[in-house]
């Protein structure tokens, strides 16, 4: 892309409303698998253009089952993202992350079903016959983790680095049973959109880290109150200034960054014999797979 954007960030739409962003423009895309969930807001921020998108639409119109994820993440990749942000809710799973602490996890679980994981092999997307096993055993760039723990700490608000973030299938929440036993496997936190999108934004070679907000204790902490709609949504808006102010925080701190730790991982993660690549499945997906499939 000419003049490409390279930092992304997704999350509510809170998070893009401030008064430091300037030149802004809505940036409508469509992309090999669909819509996105809304227009792309682009500005100028901290000296640097970003991107931003909702994750569920402004409204929130998809539940976590219905997001887009693999247009959202190529979307951001059509833009020229190389580093993605990503701000959400979450559950604590643990006494001492309480509500209000923001969390920056270094790992993640995944108790979804039935969601596109992968940019590849799918017949449905026409992407089908070629097969991409990319790793994902630090899921969160270290890197860009570091950077979101600096740029959340910097505001005063209480920040924890690392923990184990399961996401599960929602849109309801946990029974007190899953609670419990998301516990006793050593989960801290617990949310319902980071799968797919560390995994899809790995298969993109996009540096991805989260800033999990903690709105509430689930449902397992027996004198607190059950997680309902109204408290995550109480929480998130008590925290909005704050969430603001570490996006802003950690796009000065990517000034004049280099090239995103993960831009090679799929240099050894395609198995398919390049000969039996249909070439359609190729020209669908250059932006991804070009670099190592077009022949020059």
């Amino acid at each position: 892309m000419r003049n490409p954007i390279r930092i992304g960030v997704i999350g509510g739409s809170g998070v893009y409303q401030m008064e430091a962003l300037d030149n802004i423009e809505e940036v409508v895309l469509d992309t090999p698998f669909g819509a996105p969930s809304d227009a792309y807001i682009v500005g100028v921020l901290a000296g640097q253009r970003v991107a931003f998108l909702a994750r569920h639409g402004r409204g929130h119109r998809f539940s976590p089952s219905r997001v887009n994820y693999r247009a959202n993440i190529y979307g951001f990749k059509m833009l020229g993202v190389e580093y993605l942000i990503g701000v959400s809710a979450c559950g604590s799973l643990r006494e001492d992350i309480a509500p209000g602490h923001i969390v920056i996890p270094d790992q993640l679980f995944d108790r979804t079903h039935g969601r596109k994981l992968s940019f590849f092999d799918d017949p449905d997307a026409g992407t089908d016959g070629l097969v991409v096993h990319v790793g994902v055993a630090d899921p969160f760039c270290p890197m860009l983790a570091d950077i979101c723990y600096e740029a959340v700490k910097a505001t005063g608000a209480p920040v924890h680095w690392g923990g184990n973030f399961v996401t599960v299938e929602g849109p309801r929440f946990s029974t007190k049973a899953e609670s419990r036993v998301f516990r006793s496997w050593g989960m801290d936190i617990i949310g319902m959109t980071t799968t797919p999108e560390a995994q899809l934004a790995r298969e993109a070679e996009m540096s991805y880290a989260v800033m999990a907000h903690v709105t509430d204790y689930d449902v397992w902490h027996e004198s607190e109150t059950p997680v309902t709609v109204e408290m995550v949504v109480q929480t998130l808006l008590s925290n909005t200034e704050v969430a603001k102010q570490a996006v802003i925080n950690a796009i000065h701190r990517l000034d004049g960054v280099g090239a995103s730790p993960q831009a090679g991982a799929l240099r050894d993660a395609i198995i398919t014999n390049r000969a039996v690549v249909r070439q359609d499945v190729i020209d669908r997906l250059e932006l991804l797979v070009g670099k190592y499939l077009v022949q020059k």
